[in-house]
């Protein structure tokens, strides 16, 4: 079966683009084939700076045949008593059949004439020559260019193109203006270690050609390279380092052919922030630290390993020049950071004022007071000690103080960080400075949350403080546009909740929070809490089914259209978390169908009365004179065991001693419908029937307790 090669040949592309185009091809290229019935056996996507491939083994040869009903015109107007008019039979001469291969089908605009052909599958090479320019000039990227004189768009000038069929080149152009490209066999070696053509003389030979020329295609295996000399250099050099994937993805999208080379700075620079030489090497740099050995601090050794492209015999040079770059940008921030620390962080505070955090919101200063109020609020929640919430306060004021050094203007992926380091210097509070730095964390996913209690208040009142303010501009996240990062926000006020079992009351501080923006900005309030709440019962509703809670369990916790479940999740964030778990522990060990039908037929008779669903209590609610059964009596006596063990499941959030309850009562309510006493609900006498709905009607409250039973889908 065939094989095909690809090669688009270039400039040298940015890394972000070559990264994000093989993501692109791996994906649209098998759906492209498949579309077209040519999938093959293995599609394989291949990239460096000066070139995109894909190979594709085990092709047919050939689309197979395949069956086409095709439509024709409408019945009434292809034929007129019976016979063929010139509608008819120029609709069979267009496809080449004859008058009695047509036939008549009714569609839901009346009867058309219809005929059945077969389709000859078309040759691979003719499909593939109208695929590939789509897969060139169909990916996606940012700053897209033109070059030449021509309209076409790609993030840098082709320069050549590859295409062979087996052995074979597969005629294609590629038209840019004046600049037309056609497809070779001829590609291009390393840039310095092989700049003579290469000459490939079939597809499956790609790889072995091009690791002749000193370019390896694949990024895993450069990536693979990468590691393995970077880990065996910091070996020699006594240390150890930290495969950044970040930094990994990026140098291994710089490089054909990956090479070590060890730089040097003076040891006079370990000075500095260990955090600070780190940034400027990975971010700045690109290059990877060499930390100590068994050093739980990562102290550094005065050395970095960088990637190169360039000639591995003259690495020495390489060396010199990327030794130059850092000494300066280390001399830069052991001058940045000496001049901050000339000032105790809290002086920083007025310069905020001039940091505008949103136009229409203000400076940075203006929202650290509503940080502070916010993080106030959260702290009464609490109950806190005094102690712990004066800590909370100073924290909120000096959390973005840091945003106005010069570390961090010049730096300003080191913001808290920094600010962490500034504030030990000033003689601030350990946790106070700790929490300037964790109030930030969790800053994506996989990231660690904030370890003290004080960093995670200031973190949550943070980015309560920047939904409240955002969304009472309007500025709402839509599709996937969220500017703001406010999906991020809710979902680490959530996150930081839940792992650390803060019992706050979301719901009134959404409030709270929404009647001081309101009253400040002229805004309306109820409207505003109302998007907030929805917003945040969106995100709950992600989170839970990322947690492997069932679609429909999520439903029962939330309510469906149900302001008593969404009222409770957001006051209670951690009963509605607890109650979603249980409900999915329950349904996988079959509990949860012991009281399935129980409770699903209570609640469905349950709807028709007139009883309030936070209603418990029997005695107050049924009239044991009106019992004509001594079924409604067992339901009634086990409906008053039941109260005491819902208001425990309530107060402890241990749902298990209700289900217990259900699981008891279940025989009871069984026997109520059906027993040998069972009663007729909807009895004759409006009464009796008012009074046997409020049992069923108790049931549904008891159970509702944990979710809404209503929801559940039995069959999941």
């Amino acid at each position: 079966m065939p094989a095909f090669l690809l090669e688009v040949g270039t400039e040298e592309l940015p890394a972000s683009f070559l990264g994000d185009a093989l993501v692109q091809w791996q994906e649209r290229i098998p759906q492209s084939l498949e579309a077209n019935s040519l999938k093959g056996e293995s599609v394989q996507v291949y990239g460096t700076p000066r070139r995109l491939a894909v190979v594709i083994k085990g092709l047919p040869s050939q689309q197979p045949d395949r069956e086409e009903e095709i439509k024709g015109p409408p019945a009434q107007a292809a034929f007129k008593d019976g016979q063929p008019t010139a509608a008819a039979i120029g609709f069979a001469k267009k496809q080449g059949v004859e008058m009695d291969a047509l036939f008549l089908r009714p569609t839901d605009k009346g009867e058309f004439v219809f005929v059945q052909k077969r389709i000859p599958g078309r040759p691979v090479a003719e499909i593939l020559t109208e695929l590939i320019p789509q897969w060139i000039w169909g990916l996606e990227g940012k700053r897209l260019m033109r070059w030449g004189n021509g309209d076409a768009r790609f993030s840098r000038p082709i320069r050549w193109l590859v295409a062979l069929l087996d052995d074979t080149v597969l005629p294609l152009e590629l038209v840019n203006g004046s600049k037309t490209i056609q497809s070779d066999r001829i590609s291009q070696g390393h840039r310095v270690l092989h700049p003579e053509p290469v000459t490939i003389a079939q597809a499956t030979d790609y790889l072995t050609a091009l690791k002749s020329a000193s370019v390896t295609v694949d990024p895993e295996e450069r990536a693979n390279i990468i590691k393995e000399q970077v880990k065996a250099v910091a070996e020699n050099l006594g240390g150890y380092t930290v495969i950044y994937p970040d930094l990994l993805e990026e140098v291994t999208n710089l490089v054909e052919y990956p090479s070590t080379v060890v730089g040097k700075f003076e040891p006079e620079f370990l000075e500095l922030p260990t955090e600070v030489i780190t940034e400027v090497m990975v971010t700045h740099q690109r290059y990877f630290p060499v930390f100590k050995p068994d050093s739980s601090e990562k102290e550094l050794l005065p050395n970095f390993i960088t990637i190169s492209n360039a000639d591995p015999n003259k690495s020495d040079i390489v060396a010199v020049g990327n030794e130059r770059v850092i000494r300066a940008r280390l001399a830069d921030g052991r001058f940045f950071y000496e001049a901050d620390l000339t000032k105790p962080i809290d002086s920083f505070l007025p310069q905020l004022e001039k940091v505008t955090f949103q136009e229409e919101l203000g400076s940075v200063r203006t929202k650290i007071d509503r940080v502070v109020k916010i993080a106030e609020q959260i702290s009464t929640q609490l109950e806190l000690a005094e102690n712990q919430s004066q800590k909370i306060q100073r924290a909120a004021l000096l959390c973005k103080a840091d945003l106005v050094t010069q570390m961090v203007y010049e730096f300003p992926e080191l913001q808290g960080i920094m600010g962490e380091k500034y504030a030990l210097a000033s003689g601030e509070d350990g946790e106070v400075a700790k929490a300037i730095y964790q109030h930030y964390l969790p800053t994506g996913a996989g990231d660690n949350f904030p370890e003290t209690l004080t960093g995670q208040i200031v973190g949550l009142a943070d980015r309560l403080d920047t939904l409240v303010s955002i969304f009472g501009l309007g500025l709402i996240p839509s599709g996937s546009s969220d500017p703001f990062a406010l999906r991020r926000a809710a979902n680490a006020v959530v996150k930081i909740t839940w792992f650390y079992n803060l019992p706050i009351n979301l719901d009134d501080l959404l409030a709270q929070i929404s009647t001081d923006f309101a009253a400040k900005y002229h805004k309306d309030q109820a409207s505003l809490t109302a998007a907030l709440q929805e917003f945040f019962l969106q995100r709950i509703r992600t989170l839970l089914q990322e947690e492997k809670i069932d679609y429909d369990l999520v439903n029962a916790v939330l309510g469906e259209n149900d302001p008593e479940y969404t009222e409770r999740a957001l006051k209670d964030l951690l009963d509605v978390r607890d109650r979603a778990l249980y409900l999915q522990q329950i349904r996988n060990d079959s509990t949860l169908d012991n009281i399935y039908e129980t409770v699903n037929r209570s609640t469905r008779l349950a709807a028709q009365g007139d009883l309030d669903t936070k209603q418990l209590e029997p005695t107050t609610v049924v009239r044991q004179e009106l019992f004509q059964k001594p079924s409604e009596a067992a339901l009634y006596n086990a409906l008053i065991e039941s109260v005491p063990l819902s208001l425990a499941a309530q107060q402890t959030r241990n749902y298990q001693l209700l289900v217990a309850a259900l699981a008891k009562i279940a025989p009871t309510v069984s026997n109520f419908f059906d027993g040998p006493d069972s009663v007729l609900v909807m009895d004759s006498d409006p009464e009796v029937k008012r009074n046997r709905l409020h049992l069923l009607g108790l049931v549904r409250n008891h159970a509702r307790v944990l979710a809404d039973f209503g929801a559940i889908v039995k069959n999941l």
